[in-house]
């Protein structure tokens, strides 16, 4: 068949399961490069079939099992005041698993996430060294800015998804500095060394064009391997399928490199404007 199904404990004691899509003509005892994707719960996809395509953020499975990647989807379960660490109790944990299935090549892991799951990837490569490539698209990477910021998509102020909703956080940052300031990536920058390809596009209405700006910049400053790119007048997602098409493609070739050591292709290595 061509998925499995991993039973995994979190570092809080959680039964947990990740779904994981074998590569297209998989060979059995061969390993294989992986990319690991998540977005709170997902294990249930597993059966999903996803035709391939360009979406709206650059990522589809298919596509990358039909070019020999294994695809490993795990679940995070949330920690009150610890979104960001929740990452890491959940992933790390069921990646360790995965591996004994013999599929997934170690050496060769790459993560990937949008929106909360760019959150998620932009604070695990804080925490771990463990993965050679990570790509974020719209990420949140700083709690207590991100706070009092507005979400342009409906026009109301972001506190209420950190205190309602997918920040799980007891209260604003002034009552609970600390959990805000832990689950931050910004504050964690000079751990990073997995290189990351960042995607926010300057009319992101869900998650600021500022929030990726910070994280880039200060990953700049301390001349980490980071590429931004954002394709002007998109907000959360790629609507133009010319944009998707590109950023898909562009994804593709930066796992390529990091995960397959194919050749870089140009922009890669100088940039484009």
């Amino acid at each position: 068949s061509g998925t499995r199904l991993v039973d995994y404990i979190s570092e809080k004691g959680d039964t947990l399961q990740a779904a994981l899509f074998l590569p297209a003509g998989y060979v059995e005892g061969k390993k294989y490069p992986t990319v690991i994707y998540y977005y709170e719960k997902l294990s249930q996809t597993l059966h999903n079939y996803s035709n391939p395509g360009f979406s709206g953020t650059g990522w589809n499975p298919g596509v990358y099992t039909s070019n020999g990647y294994a695809v490993l989807i795990p679940d995070i379960v949330y920690q009150l005041d610890d979104p960001g660490m929740s990452a890491v109790w959940c992933v790390l944990p069921a990646v360790k698993e995965a591996l004994k299935t013999g599929v997934i090549d170690e050496n060769k892991m790459g993560l990937h996430g949008h929106s909360w799951g760019g959150y998620q990837t932009s604070f695990l490569i804080t925490q771990t060294t463990q993965f050679k490539a990570a790509a974020a698209g719209a990420p949140l990477t700083n709690m207590i800015s991100m706070y009092d910021l507005i979400y342009w998509n409906s026009g109301s102020g972001n506190m209420s998804i950190f205190e309602a909703s997918q920040g799980r956080f007891r209260g604003g940052p002034w009552e609970n500095w600390d959990s805000y300031q832990r689950n931050s990536p910004v504050y964690f920058v000079k751990n990073v060394q997995t290189p990351l390809l960042m995607l926010h596009n300057d009319k992101d209405g869900a998650v600021d064009f500022t929030q990726g700006i910070e994280y880039y910049n200060a990953l700049r400053r301390l001349k980490k391997p980071v590429i931004m790119v954002q394709y002007k007048g998109e907000n959360h997602g790629l609507s133009k399928i010319e944009n998707r098409k590109d950023y898909s493609i562009r994804m593709m070739e930066f796992f390529d490199y990091h995960l397959k050591g194919e050749k870089p292709a140009d922009w890669i290595v100088s940039g484009i404007e």
